[in-house]
């Protein structure tokens, strides 16, 4: 199962992606997240790990499987019988930007988890993509 979700924001690339690298600041964006905690310091990299804690779900430690500075970062947090992969993508657009938000399951129990759960994850990355576009806009 895959979900991905688009919008435009009056910021540049720029603003959007030190958002999306500040992770420990995303509760302050969204209530998908109740809690952010970096598990290594110094700028975000494949491999930098952080825990997230999202209201109805239990912790998750997500680890940065790729990175493309400046445009886009992609984390996976491994479960019982599937793991989630969430996408973190900004683009320029005119004087603007464009942020997508992806997030995915695979594995032998990803597609019942992701069925089950797919209205609620839309939603959290829905409003994840709306508290960087926000967040953006109001600074710039």
């Amino acid at each position: 199962m895959e979900h991905h979700v688009k919008t435009t924001a009056d910021a540049a690339p720029e603003e959007i992606w030190r958002l999306f690298v500040d992770v420990e600041r995303w509760p302050e964006m969204s209530q998908s997240t109740s809690e952010v905690r970096r598990l290594d310091t110094g700028p975000l990299r494949t491999g930098s790990e952080y825990m997230v804690r999202q209201p109805g779900l239990r912790k998750a430690r997500w680890r940065v499987t790729a990175v493309d500075p400046g445009r886009s970062f992609t984390a996976e947090a491994a479960f019982t019988g599937m793991t989630s992969v969430a996408g973190h993508v900004v683009e320029p657009s005119g004087p603007g930007s464009v942020i997508t938000i992806s997030i995915r399951t695979k594995g032998p129990l990803g597609g019942f988890v992701g069925a089950l759960l797919s209205r609620r994850a839309l939603r959290s990355i829905t409003t994840e993509m709306e508290g960087f576009r926000r967040t953006a806009e109001a600074a710039h």
